[in-house]
């Protein structure tokens, strides 16, 4: 006798649970990734603070000189009174001042009438809160104000060549043929100049400005990521998956940029970091030979050229101010963009 088994009340549905997308699933892994969610912060602190002194709220009196130059930090105290070399005057009883400056006599006098018209504004501050520069500006404004072109330059400059070199060595990778051969030939053209005189031969078309250095800057860097994606591109080009989006009807830029470009955007990240980096430097160099942002700006570069002359006389807080806003944003873009890579490496997704 066979038993009869009531199966009515079972549910037969399949549920087919959706997988995550491949951005979403790396957000979820970078959120996981505690110092790269701090650097994440850091680096949208500096963007604000871009934005805030291109806005004007803060930096923007930073040409205005409000102490006496080479004003020390506030937390070193006004420096000591500087001793002059006095002119050897006459000694004696019946030595006469004015036999050697003849305008002695009246310092005194004109002194007691400039006060009458001193006010508030004119009085230079002994003591700036990082210090003043050799005119007397406040150099925190001036690092405040240098970090909106230099971040602006150093990102869009990177973000060009960028841009430039994953497009061209997508395309070099992922078509080969005569395309390949002749973006080949252009990024050999552009790397057999040596990289100076590239630099200045853009410089000599482009002239000075922040748009020509993102652009000198960009135009010139992009060779070092083409190579690389180019690479890329030819190895996954070949691969299953690549091969299953064609048969399923996925075109050539669905292919190239949906498909291959997600696997690796690590690579592209870290390109990134490291021109971001390069070109801040490179900005810097281009302002120290007249290159780079007018005499009408500041940015970390120039400071920094300023500040070679004052260090020798002991004058470090200018030196100081850019190199610690420019080595915090830099170590925080490095951080932010390594969790980044962590997150859309697909070798480190097999590890979960």
């Amino acid at each position: 006798m066979s038993a009869v088994i009531d199966v009515s009340h079972v549910d037969t549905r399949i549920k087919v649970r959706s997988s995550e997308s491949v951005w979403r699933a790396a957000a979820k892994r970078f959120r996981s990734d505690r110092v790269g969610m701090v650097a994440l912060v850091i680096v949208a602190l500096f963007l604000l603070l871009v934005i805030a002194a291109a806005a004007g709220l803060v930096g923007k009196n930073w040409q205005t000189e409000t102490g006496v130059p080479n004003a020390p930090p506030t937390f070193l105290g006004p420096a000591a009174p500087s001793e002059t070399l006095a002119v050897a005057a006459p000694t004696g009883p019946n030595a006469d001042i004015s036999a050697v400056d003849p305008l002695a006599p009246r310092y005194a006098e004109w002194a007691e009438a400039a006060k009458k018209y001193q006010t508030t504004a004119s009085v230079k501050a002994e003591t700036l809160p990082f210090g003043g520069d050799r005119l007397g500006r406040d150099v925190l404004a001036k690092a405040v104000k240098g970090a909106q072109i230099s971040i602006l330059v150093g990102v869009a400059a990177a973000l060009l060549a960028t841009l430039i070199g994953t497009v061209l060595g997508a395309l070099s990778g992922f078509f080969g043929g005569k395309v390949g051969d002749l973006l080949e030939w252009v990024y050999n053209v552009f790397t057999a100049i040596p990289g100076i005189l590239l630099i200045f031969a853009f410089a000599a078309v482009f002239g000075r400005g922040i748009g020509s250095v993102v652009l000198i800057l960009g135009l010139a860097g992009w060779t070092g990521i083409y190579r690389l994606i180019r690479a890329e591109f030819i190895k996954h080009a070949v691969r299953d998956y690549v091969r299953s989006a064609e048969a399923i009807g996925a075109g050539n830029v669905s292919r190239m940029f949906r498909h291959i470009l997600p696997n690796v955007s690590h690579v592209v990240l870290v390109q990134l970091s490291i021109h971001v980096v390069g070109f801040i430097k490179s900005e810097v160099i281009l302002s120290y030979l007249g290159l780079g942002v007018g005499v009408d700006q500041v940015s970390w570069g120039t400071m920094l050229a300023e500040a070679q002359s004052e260090l020798i006389l002991g004058y470090w807080w200018q030196l100081a101010a850019a190199t610690i806003l420019m080595a915090v944003f830099v170590t925080a873009f490095s951080l932010m963009t390594d969790a980044l890579r962590d997150a859309l490496d697909p070798k480190l997704r097999g590890l979960e």
